[in-house]
């Protein structure tokens, strides 16, 4: 029985996404540079690495990007 639960267990925590762990940022700059420098900073602020998972430019540049430790 306890065999049965420990595999239940280790079945449950590997189907968790590592993306549950990311965490999403956005930034808001009149040119692409700045934008990602304010991403870079909250990462850098964080300890984690980024990756740019959208850009939108209107008059502004809005960036979004996902943490990751």
């Amino acid at each position: 029985m306890k065999t049965i639960k420990t595999l239940v267990v280790v079945s449950a925590l590997s189907l968790m996404s590592f993306g549950a762990f990311a965490q999403s940022i956005s930034a808001s700059a009149s040119t692409l540079d700045r934008a990602e420098a304010k991403i870079a900073a909250q990462a850098a602020e964080q300890g984690a690495s980024y990756k740019i998972t959208s850009a939108q430019f209107n008059n502004r540049v809005h960036m979004t990007a996902e943490l990751t430790k």
